[in-house]
């Protein structure tokens, strides 16, 4: 059963990010979102365990959300992919369950 697991906090204020990647199994999705999209960019202190992770766990973050905290999407780690508000319905309608990390 996949799991479509959402992380909103910054990766930077607690752990919520790296307790997500760390309890994700193969077949499963992270989507980053609000503050969770700092956690997606390339060239921080998360990169190297974001850009390295298993790749049977799809990576995605809200595009809308990087733009409204001005980042650039050229400046994402290879393995994440932007998406749309209909991208995100897409996910949630694809998996067994959602998890939210809080």
């Amino acid at each position: 059963m996949a799991t479509l697991h959402t992380v909103n906090k910054s990766p930077f204020q607690n752990q919520t990010l790296l307790s997500c990647l760390q309890h994700t199994k193969s077949g499963d999705a992270v989507l980053m979102f609000e503050d969770g999209v700092y956690g997606a960019a390339s060239g921080n202190a998360l990169s190297d365990a974001v850009a390295g992770f298993d790749a049977g766990v799809k990576l995605y973050v809200l595009g809308s959300d990087l733009a409204a905290r001005g980042i650039d999407a050229g400046k994402l780690a290879d393995s994440i992919t932007a998406i749309d508000y209909g991208g995100f319905v897409d996910l949630v309608a694809s998996h067994d369950r959602t998890q939210n990390w809080l």
